[in-house]
């Protein structure tokens, strides 16, 4: 049955290969970035998050039956956490509307292993406080930096454990979950793949047992299943795709 669905950051990496999967299986596709996509947003600003219901509005015809939300950022600066927080969540929010006249509504989100890295517990708050300027002040500190990214899907991890059970969510038939890559291969990564003096402690942190990194499609893959009708009964789940990362770090002591 073909669906329509919306991916967010459908200009390059992810986002782009789940888009293009999706469309070589017939369905209608929605793609949003700050360049090379249907519609342009950038949804770190307001501007650029308040226009996007409308847009989608528009090509959709006013329902969707699907968001993939890949849009993000990993960068030592407060832009981390207005995309990849606020951003998202935004996104989320404004098209549920849509979603809620869909047919078999799902919602799959990035986040990240990186959220069961070490994070600022501060920030992570502030950002579920909702209060963004605040939250962009605090993560322009210097010392925080290091920790935007991991805070940032820290916050939109427990964000999402916190709405999609709720009724606006789950209660409505929308079933929203997440996934949590290790490293990717694509333009974002693509520096750090090449600085072997951060891929050392990045592969301490997080050991890859399967041997290789993620391509796109693999990740592009398993959002296109939590978004389709076959995937009929989870919700708030977190889905660690980082050949064995996780696992290898954290066991079995997260129970």
């Amino acid at each position: 049955m073909k669906r329509t669905y919306v991916v967010t950051g459908a200009g390059s990496g992810i986002g782009k290969k789940t888009a293009e999967l999706l469309k070589e299986q017939g369905h209608e596709v929605i793609g949003v970035d700050i360049k090379n996509s249907d519609i342009i947003a950038d949804l770190s600003t307001p501007e650029g998050r308040n226009a996007l219901p409308d847009l989608v509005a528009e090509k959709s015809g006013g329902s969707i039956d699907a968001l993939i939300a890949c849009a993000g950022v990993s960068a030592p600066a407060p832009i981390t956490m207005a995309v990849n927080f606020f951003g998202t969540v935004a996104t989320l929010e404004k098209l549920q509307p849509l979603l809620a006249k869909g047919t078999d509504p799902r919602v799959a989100v990035i986040s990240s292993v990186a959220s069961t890295f070490p994070y600022d517990g501060d920030l992570v708050e502030l950002a579920l406080s909702g209060d963004e300027t605040a939250t962009l002040k605090f993560a322009g500190a210097e010392e925080k930096a290091q920790l935007l990214y991991s805070s940032s899907k820290a916050a939109l991890s427990r964000w999402i454990r916190r709405n999609s059970i709720k009724e606006e969510w789950a209660g409505s038939g929308i079933l929203m979950n997440m996934i949590g890559p290790g490293l990717v291969e694509t333009p974002m990564t693509k520096a750090l793949i090449e600085d072997e003096e951060q891929m050392k402690g990045l592969k301490q942190m997080m050991p890859t047992p399967q041997g290789r990194f993620a391509q796109p499609e693999d990740v592009a893959n398993l959002l296109i299943f939590l978004a389709s009708p076959e995937n009929s009964h989870m919700v708030g789940q977190m889905m660690y795709i980082d050949g064995g990362g996780e696992a290898t770090v954290r066991g079995d002591t997260i129970w």
